[in-house]
């Protein structure tokens, strides 16, 4: 099944489950993980802190994805994955990002649900060149999808100049 590419509030969506790009505590914060806490209201905090955690401070790490009920979210599950801090590619940014949509699809499939949507990972304060996000998204959700042709994917951007690049990793430009 194709990546579908729109621009959108990803709290709007009415999906299985939309991807939160959350930090290492899961406990909200700015950008997409704030909105998504806003719209889901106090009882995902609740569900975040419940979760254990791996070190002080940390319920899910980089890379890694976890799983929640979306609460007064359209979509029945949030999936939290902490993506990559861009300190120039040299630590391992491009493997940490391309874990980040393959777990959060191993959680999609764990339920065996069939729609979800993304945000640009770590695109935002996390300082992501979102070119390059672009092309680790594309490629590792294809990888991903090989072997399910009934699952919907939505990349869902904030901007017209992220839809623009996602469009062109899609077109392997």
């Amino acid at each position: 099944m194709p990546l579908n590419v729109i621009t959108a509030d990803i709290t709007t969506l009415q999906v299985d489950a939309i991807v939160n790009a959350a930090n290492p505590s899961l406990l909200g914060g700015g950008g997409v993980d704030g909105a998504i806490h806003r719209a889901a209201g106090p009882a995902l905090l609740q569900a975040c802190r419940a979760l254990p955690e791996s070190a002080p401070g940390v319920r899910c790490a980089t890379g890694e994805a976890c799983i929640t009920p979306g609460f007064a979210l359209p979509a029945r599950y949030v999936i939290h994955t902490v993506g990559p801090i861009w300190h120039g590619g040299e630590q391992h940014e491009p493997l940490l990002l391309a874990q980040c949509y393959r777990h959060s699809m191993q959680r999609l499939r764990e339920l065996n649900l069939c729609s979800i949507a993304f945000p640009a990972i770590s695109c935002g304060v996390f300082g992501y060149p979102a070119a390059a996000a672009a092309r680790v998204a594309v490629t590792t959700l294809r990888e991903a999808l090989l072997d399910r042709d009934n699952v919907e994917v939505t990349l869902c951007c904030f901007s017209e100049g992220m839809r623009s690049l996602l469009e062109q990793a899609i077109q392997g430009n």
